[in-house]
């Protein structure tokens, strides 16, 4: 299978790469914040239309700035498999986000604005960001070149994956 990495190369390497989404994630977090309280506040949507679209145009967001940036070592020439996933998982990720929401104000009765953001944008939106970390990085950007920010690893794409789900 090949050399292992050190763990401090590896340790390294993921909080780099977690630096990047989180970075993207912080950006595509402030977009959801103001697209939901826009649409409640402004269209008069209710709380999880507003989410749904919100989400939507957050996960649009995301996907250029983990595709350029996190993760733009990785395999381009799978393009539309790629995007395929990431629908996908983001999707899967919408639901979680907007799950909570739906739970907290229908469900439990917790109908504030206040509420409905800390249900939508701290709870729901951090149990979907762990789920789309993980989705992201084993199965939508996946196949890196041998070059990773100047540092060549000499893994096989297979290799990779295995190393990634061992980080994790």
């Amino acid at each position: 299978m090949g050399e292992r990495l050190p763990l401090a190369v590896r340790l390294k390497r993921l909080l780099r790469e977690l630096a990047k989404f989180g970075t993207v994630g912080a950006f595509g977090f402030l977009v959801n914040v103001a697209v939901f309280n826009l649409c409640i506040h402004s269209f008069g949507l209710a709380p999880v239309r507003s989410g749904v679209i919100a989400t939507a145009v957050a996960i649009a967001t995301n996907y250029v700035g983990n595709r350029y940036w996190t993760y733009q070592h990785t395999d381009k020439r799978r393009i539309r498999r790629e995007v395929s996933l990431f629908l996908v998982f983001s999707g899967v990720g919408l639901v979680i986000e907007n799950g909570t929401l739906a739970l907290s104000h229908y469900g439990f009765g917790f109908t504030s604005p206040l509420a409905d953001n800390l249900a939508k944008n701290v709870v729901g939106l951090g149990l979907a960001t762990a789920f789309r970390f993980w989705s992201y990085r084993t199965w939508v950007f996946r196949g890196r070149s041998s070059a990773v920010d100047g540092v060549v690893d000499g893994l096989s794409a297979e290799e990779e994956r295995e190393h990634r789900r061992m980080l994790l």
